[in-house]
C-alpha cells in the first residue's frame, strides 16, 4: 500500500475551523502536520473543490498529502492524493477502483464488527474511534476508550498485522500519548488545533507529544 504519515493528521472543517481562514490555518499547522483532511460536511460542490484547491496549494509544495472527506469527485477535481471514508459512504473498493492503485484511502472503523469486515486489501489506513468524547461532531456512539481502541485495533492487526492505524476524537496533547501508547500509529485531531489561541505552538506540542510516545514504544 502506499506510505502515508498519520503521526499529526489535521482534519480541517470550515463548521470547526475556530475562525480561522483554512489555508491560513494549514500554513500555520503545517510544520508539524503529517497528513491533512478537508471535511466538510455543509458545503457546495463548488465551496468544496475550491477549499480543496486552495487547501492543496498550501500543503502540496510542503510535501504533505491533502484527502478528502467522502468525496472523490473532489478529490479528483483539485488533485488531492486521496480520500477518506465512513462506513455509509462509497465502499472502499469503488473509492480504490475511480481513483487507482497510487491515491490514499483510509476508512473509519468504530467496532470489532466493523474491524472484521473491512476490506483492509483496499486500504492504506484505517482510523478507529471516537475513542474519547469530542465537541466537533455529532457522534450518537459512545466513546470507546482506550479498552475499547485496543480492542479494534487487536481485531484489526489481526488480519492486517502492518496497517496503519490512526485514533481520532477527543484527542489532544493531554491524551494522545496514551492513545500511542495503546498502539496508535498516529492521532487524527480537529479542535486540539483549530480552537487553539495559537494553532502554530498547539501543534508543536501535539507533535511533540507523539513523537516521544512513539519513540518510548520503539516505533520510531
Amino acid at each position: 500500500m502506499n506510505a502515508v504519515d498519520l503521526r499529526l493528521y489535521a482534519l480541517l472543517d470550515p463548521d470547526n475551523a475556530g475562525g480561522h481562514d483554512l489555508p491560513r490555518l494549514a500554513e500555520l499547522i503545517a510544520p508539524d502536520t503529517t497528513l491533512v483532511q478537508l471535511r466538510d460536511k455543509h458545503g457546495t460542490t463548488r465551496e468544496m473543490i475550491a477549499r480543496a484547491r486552495a487547501l492543496h496549494a498550501v500543503l502540496s509544495p510542503r510535501r504533505i498529502f491533502l484527502l478528502i472527506n467522502d468525496r472523490v469527485d473532489v478529490a479528483l477535481a483539485c488533485g488531492a492524493e486521496g480520500v477518506h471514508v465512513g462506513w455509509d459512504d462509497m465502499e472502499a473498493a469503488d473509492v480504490r477502483r475511480l481513483l487507482g492503485p497510487k491515491a490514499i484511502v483510509g476508512l473509519s472503523i468504530k467496532s470489532v464488527r466493523q474491524a472484521d469486515a473491512a476490506p483492509l486489501e483496499m486500504l492504506d489506513y484505517v482510523a478507529i474511534g471516537g475513542v474519547f468524547t469530542t465537541i466537533s461532531k455529532n457522534n450518537p456512539d459512545p466513546p470507546v476508550g482506550l479498552d475499547g481502541f485496543r480492542t479494534i485495533l487487536a481485531a484489526i492487526r489481526k488480519r492486517a498485522p502492518h496497517m496503519l492505524v490512526a485514533a481520532i476524537a477527543g484527542i489532544d496533547a493531554g491524551n494522545a500519548g496514551d492513545v500511542v501508547a495503546a498502539g496508535a500509529d498516529g492521532v487524527s485531531v480537529i479542535s486540539a488545533l483549530s480552537r487553539a489561541t495559537d494553532p502554530a505552538a498547539a501543534a508543536k506540542s501535539l507533535r511533540g507529544v507523539i513523537d516521544a510516545a512513539l519513540a518510548k514504544r520503539g516505533a520510531r
